[in-house]
């Protein structure tokens, strides 16, 4: 359990801290306007039309592979220089909630890497960890799902697994249009099941070290 020391000026994220304090996840709904989710959600599909999206790759940052049958989202990262307006404010959001996670849970997080993912028709990530064996950096993951009336048939829930048994699933979280999911990178087993319709997300990382070489 992480301990918890409330700043005054924490109140924005009181729900989000409190869940994440008690059980190591949060689940929040409208904690973003919804004009900041529908305008990452048009420069997501403008970075797509333009060929900005990579196939996302499992493994080291050294030692990067690509196996659909594991992972089978594509990806392109948020980048200050090159961010469009939602970007930015989103980025900007982000370091806010990085310095409050800081002073509520002394986490010495130094820095962040988002990226946006897209999950087509049939394609899914099974159950893994956010931590890279023998990388303990990553500490809090975040996910804001960002696609359009999403419907209950369109597939591509989040599956939240045991810390203690991992093969015992706890929860399913439908990714509703807004909704944000933060938990901590080490703690929680997770899986993506396949997308039935097209699926968006904002997924990144809180991390207490320096830059280095991306997926």
């Amino acid at each position: 359990m992480l301990e918890i020391n409330w700043p005054a000026q924490a109140q924005e994220f009181d729900a989000l801290f409190r869940d994440l304090a008690e059980q190591g996840y949060s689940i929040q709904d409208d904690q973003l306007s919804a004009d900041l989710v529908t305008a990452l959600h048009e420069e997501a599909q403008l970075a797509w039309n333009a060929g900005e999206f990579h196939q996302a790759r499992i493994g080291t940052p050294t030692q990067p592979k690509r196996q659909a049958e594991i992972r089978g989202d594509s990806i392109r990262w948020l980048e200050e220089n090159t961010a469009r307006p939602a970007q930015r404010a989103f980025l900007n959001w982000t370091e806010r909630l990085r310095h409050e996670l800081n002073a509520t849970f002394y986490l010495g997080l130094k820095r962040s890497e988002f990226h946006f993912a897209r999950y087509a028709p049939g394609d899914g990530y099974v159950r893994h960890l956010d931590q890279h064996k023998g990388q303990p950096h990553r500490r809090i993951t975040l996910i804001l799902y960002i696609t359009q009336d999403r419907q209950p048939a369109d597939g591509g829930e989040l599956v939240i697994y045991s810390p203690e048994n991992p093969e015992r699933e706890i929860l399913r979280v439908a990714p509703q249009t807004g909704r944000l999911v933060l938990f901590r990178s080490e703690l929680l087993p997770h899986a993506v099941l396949p997308a039935v319709r097209t699926r968006w997300s904002v997924s990144g990382w809180f991390r207490d070290d320096l830059p280095e070489l991306r997926l």
